[in-house]
């Protein structure tokens, strides 16, 4: 697998497009493509979801809280600096299958830094029974796109405050609140010094090069990135 660094102080919709970017040249890339990133606060919303009913779009605004809808499916994400991105693209077109081997990669890799992950049949990870990465997929016609977070010292106060999911999602999960859901992965890795050290380990533990954007991929990434700031994409279900 390649890693492709991407580079800083970006949003996240530009990250979402380097993944479209990559996924439209995957035959350069057989083995696929793995990058990290993280971005300001910002709510990310799911393809077929309504902004309205997911989002606490006030309380955003107030806290300049950054608010995206994403092309894949699934449910609303909070993240912040403290939260570790994670993006794969594959050359197979077989979604579940590389969905399903990818996240358990990552389980294992968080396994080798001694903590209890498991994957579960909704492709998270948990680590004692409470969720630090969500993922989700998506298919382009020459290739699948996996993205998903890892919670390692993330601000759950605003994330709870953030996104407003249906007293029905919850009850279905059987708990009180989105909080009661998640943990943060800082208090559990003492002898790892940052979220950078998080993504150098998993970075290594998948890819064997390297390659670095160029300026034409980068002009080419902005483009991509307008398409997700079109109004009737943002707010249209």
């Amino acid at each position: 697998m390649t890693n492709i660094p991407a580079p800083t102080g970006k949003r996240l919709i530009w990250y979402l497009s380097m993944e479209e970017y990559i996924g439209r040249q995957i035959e350069q890339y057989p083995a696929g493509v793995f990058f990290t990133w993280n971005v300001n606060p910002t709510v990310v919303f799911g393809r077929h979801q309504v902004m309205a009913e997911e989002v606490n779009m006030d309380f955003c605004k107030s806290h300049d809280i950054e608010m995206y809808r994403r092309k894949s499916g699934g449910g609303c994400v909070y993240t912040d600096r403290g939260n570790l991105m994670l993006s794969y693209v594959s050359a197979s077109t077989h979604a579940e299958q590389v969905f399903g081997n990818y996240i358990e990669e990552i389980a294992g890799l968080l396994r080798q830094l001694g903590l209890r992950a498991v994957r579960t049949e909704h492709n998270d990870i948990l680590v004692d029974e409470r969720k630090v990465s969500g993922n989700a997929c998506y298919a382009l016609k020459n290739c699948t796109i996996v993205h998903g977070t890892l919670l390692y010292d993330a601000d759950f106060e605003q994330l709870r405050q953030a996104i407003t999911p249906s007293r029905e999602k919850m009850a279905k999960h059987g708990v009180q609140s989105v909080r009661q859901r998640v943990r943060n992965l800082r208090p559990l890795l003492s002898d790892v010094e940052d979220i950078n050290t998080i993504a150098r380990h998993l970075t290594s533990g998948l890819c064997t090069d390297t390659k670095q954007l160029t300026a034409e991929d980068i002009t080419a990434i902005d483009e991509i990135e307008s398409t997700y700031l079109n109004p009737n994409f943002l707010y249209d279900k």
